[in-house]
């Protein structure tokens, strides 16, 4: 060991290195305060002090952080990052920021740094690149690198064979635990950065079954793989990501071999990349139930106003049908004032029950819980609850609309018409995302819309109705 090596550490270099410690806080999050500490060494052009609080960070880390600064900021820091970091990184950012990174990063260090990378890793980066650009990089790449990249940009967007990595551990049939050992020692770093399962294939090349790396280090040099395998769960290259998704939460998968049209294994998915594939999808439902478009904190004023704007409008539109609903009892409403107070009431208890019933069914359409079979008794359970939500809230609203308005009558129509719209909205939130579904178009988009419209549209159209039959 030499005098360098013992040497204490300078004040500056404690504080630099406890600066670095301090990055997260107890929540897992960036504090505010080392954000700061990194936009005061961006701005300070202060290299070596943006190293020093970067190099310890994990990858998600530094990418959440490009969250957090400027288009500014980030193109000072994303210069200090480490190759092997900035590599690690750039998967874990959102599409819009890592889109900026990478056009501060020139193509010789984007290069280096992508042979860090797994192959599926590496692809979800090159995909981004403008099309200059991505032959640049891919030109300074080794030749085995690039054409694994290549290969799987050459599969369908969101498929199994766009998602997998090219690098797996497979093995013969007649190999055994000893044979496969002595094989996979000798890769050294060919070996895939993260396995879990040996597949074994027939001459064909075709997966026959896998081996646990746990079992197999557990079984003697001589025990045969054949009787150490299991059934695979095979994933052919065109699945789409959300068939992956299913597949690996239903049969509670940590891996799966990847296969092409004839049968033979190409490639891996492990659960790493299913866990995003999951959050990916929950999110994009998540906001299309709201009629938002794909969001995240790059995006500018005009994105988002673009995404927005259309499902906007065809609430603007939604909006107008109720009013006309009202403009047709115009008369009425003059003659009882207190109409005008209750019937935000209906449309209100209405809209909410109406998207509670929509939330629940969206749901079980996306883990396969409803389908054919069960539909009709999904829809009964729901106008069930309805009822029974009927039952309980319309006594509450009617006696003190009752009481407030000194007329039992008032109090009898809103009673009976939040009936009537619970089971309206009961209805329209089973039936619109089923419906949707059926005519092949994704039940979460703005399925919260025409919902909300309808019991809008019927709770107005009720609560007047009964109040003109009833009151006049």
């Amino acid at each position: 060991m030499t005098h360098t090596d013992l040497a204490p550490l300078r004040p500056e270099d404690a504080q630099l290195e406890n600066e670095s410690h301090a990055a997260l806080g107890e929540d897992y999050a960036l504090t505010a305060a080392f954000v700061e500490k990194v936009v005061d060494a961006a701005d300070d052009g202060d290299g070596l002090r943006l190293r020093s609080l970067l190099e310890d960070l994990h990858p998600a880390d530094v990418a959440d952080l490009m969250g957090f600064l400027t288009a500014e900021h980030r193109s000072v820091v994303v210069q200090w990052l480490p190759p092997d970091l900035l590599a690690e990184s750039l998967p874990e950012m959102d599409d819009g920021i890592r889109e900026q990174v990478l056009e501060r990063v020139p193509s010789a260090t984007l290069a280096e740094a992508l042979q860090e990378l797994d192959s599926d890793d590496a692809a979800s980066v090159v995909e981004d690149l403008e099309d200059d650009q991505r032959e640049r990089v891919l030109a300074a790449m080794p030749e085995v690198d690039r054409a694994a990249i290549e290969s799987s940009l050459g599969y369908e967007e969101d498929s199994a064979g766009r998602l997998m990595q090219r690098e797996f551990m497979a093995a013969p049939q007649f190999w055994n635990v000893g044979d496969t050992i002595d094989h996979v020692r000798a890769q050294g770093d060919d070996l895939p950065e993260l396995f879990f399962d040996i597949y074994v294939v027939d001459p064909m090349n075709r997966p026959v079954g896998g081996v646990a790396i746990s079992r197999m280090l557990r079984s003697p040099r001589t025990t045969p793989l054949t009787e150490l395998m299991e059934p695979v769960n095979v994933i052919e290259v065109d699945v789409d990501q959300e068939e992956v998704a299913y597949i690996f939460e239903k049969y509670h998968l940590i891996s799966a071999p990847v296969v092409d049209t004839g049968g033979r294994l190409v490639g891996q998915l492990t659960v790493d990349d299913v866990v995003n594939i999951i959050q990916e999808e929950n999110r994009e439902d998540i906001l299309r139930l709201a009629g938002v478009s794909d969001e995240d904190r790059s995006s500018s004023v005009l994105e988002i106003v673009r995404g927005r704007v259309p499902w906007l409008g065809i609430n603007l539109f939604t909006a107008v049908l109720g009013a006309s609903v009202i403009a047709l009892f115009e008369g009425t409403i003059q003659q009882i004032v207190a109409l005008a107070v209750l019937m935000p009431i209906v449309s209100a208890i209405g809209g909410n029950a109406g998207t509670q019933a929509l939330t629940v069914t969206v749901r079980a359409l996306a883990t396969r819980e409803l389908n054919a079979s069960n539909a009709l008794r999904t829809f009964w359970r729901e106008m069930a609850v309805g009822l029974a939500n009927g039952f309980i809230l319309a006594p509450l609203i009617g006696m003190a609309a009752g009481f407030w308005f000194q007329d039992w009558r008032i109090g009898a129509v809103i009673g009976t018409a939040m009936i009537l719209n619970l089971l309206v909205a009961a209805s329209v939130g089973v039936l619109t995302p089923l419906t949707l579904a059926k005519l092949k178009f994704d039940p979460a988009v703005s399925s919260a819309v025409f919902v909300t419209a309808t019991t809008d549209f019927f709770g107005f159209l009720i609560f007047l109705g009964l109040a003109t039959i009833v009151l006049l």
